[in-house]
């Protein structure tokens, strides 16, 4: 199974891709999206949709998950966040890849045992779980990675 993590953002998106099956997960890839600030809500939306139609098109993935949205302080982001989640989701409904969506307390209880968990207990565990050399050191990248352990 080809599992797709992604971090959603609107400025960046993180985004990991793992294989595997049971206990046995190997790291393929991950990356950050990025748009430009300087281009208009529908343009910026359009790059994202480009973007991650060009990734599952490269990494067939079975399964997409997704962090869940969360408000903090700021609306206006969390709104713009909503919007890219929107893209995201409707890229992999429209090629039937499976979606799951999981707490950021949900991804940190799956990948390094309670909910509380630190990046730097993060970074650690994504290296054990899928036998990293170097620590994946896009901190976007590194959550969306976490994100696809998750639905294992």
């Amino acid at each position: 199974m080809v599992i797709l993590g992604i971090d959603p953002g609107f400025g960046r998106i993180g985004w990991g891709i793992i294989e595997g099956s049971g206990n046995d997960w190997a790291y393929v890839a991950h990356g950050c999206i990025e748009t430009s600030a300087a281009h208009e809500l529908s343009r910026r939306l359009f790059d994202l949709s480009e973007a991650l139609d060009s990734i599952i098109d490269m990494y067939h993935p079975d399964l997409a998950a997704i962090e869940s949205l969360f408000f903090n302080k700021n609306v206006t982001t969390g709104i713009q966040v909503a919007h890219a989640r929107g893209v995201i989701l409707l890229s992999c409904f429209k090629r039937k890849i499976e979606i799951v969506e999981r707490t950021p307390s949900q991804v940190k209880q799956a990948v390094v045992g309670h909910g509380a968990a630190t990046k730097d207990q993060i970074q650690k565990m994504i290296g054990l779980h899928l036998h990293l050399k170097t620590p994946i050191t896009q901190d976007d990248a590194a959550d969306a990675i976490a994100i696809a352990l998750s639905a294992r």
